[in-house]
């Protein structure tokens, strides 16, 4: 997986934590640099941690599921990136809580993060894979999107979380899509 790659799996990890900041952002009275470096640290250190953890789950069973670790990778990918789009087109409207409480971060960015578990997983039947540079990359860039989240929320409120979530669902996708096809000899 190249540079570009992983930046566009990245982001498309992110949206659900950068959906959640705003919300956060939203439900400030008033929002500071800290309370957007937590919520950044919560989300990017999650977003880090899950798929690492996923890899490690991956490689312990690698050698069974080699033959099918492409469709695998793939289902994954599809359900992840279809539930996210799902979400993102529901008329559900979610409650805005301001609380950075150990209690609501912890339980907020392992919600969020739970997608970056399976793409570990898929990560450790993709040949090449620096896991150490893929984990920091991609928590770095949640911890980005998530800081600037929380601001754009408490600034333009609800307005964009819909197609930012949608964005990302899509941007998953088609990475397993990518991924598939690639293994199939098709791209």
């Amino acid at each position: 997986m190249g540079l570009l790659e992983l930046f566009v799996l990245a982001v498309g990890l992110s949206m659900d934590a950068f959906a959640v900041s705003v919300c956060k952002g939203l439900a400030m009275a008033r929002c500071d640099m800290k309370k957007a470096m937590v919520c950044g640290v919560w989300f990017g250190g999650f977003q880090a941690l899950m798929p690492l953890i996923g890899y490690l789950l991956g490689r312990r069973f690698a050698d069974y599921i080699t033959a099918i670790d492409h469709w695998i990778a793939f289902v994954l990918l599809a359900i992840i990136g279809g539930n996210m789009i799902r979400e993102s087109l529901s008329k559900e409207e979610e409650c805005a809580d301001d609380s950075l409480d150990i209690k609501t971060m912890f339980l907020l960015a392992v919600a969020t993060s739970i997608d970056a578990l399976a793409v570990g997983i898929t990560f450790a039947f993709l040949q090449g894979t620096n896991i150490v540079a893929a984990v920091s990359f991609i928590g770095a860039v949640t911890f980005c999107l998530s800081a600037v989240g929380v601001k754009a929320g408490n600034i333009f409120g609800m307005k964009y979380k819909a197609k930012a979530e949608f964005a990302g669902g899509a941007i998953l996708v088609l990475l397993g899509l990518k991924i598939l096809l690639e293994h199939l000899g098709v791209l």
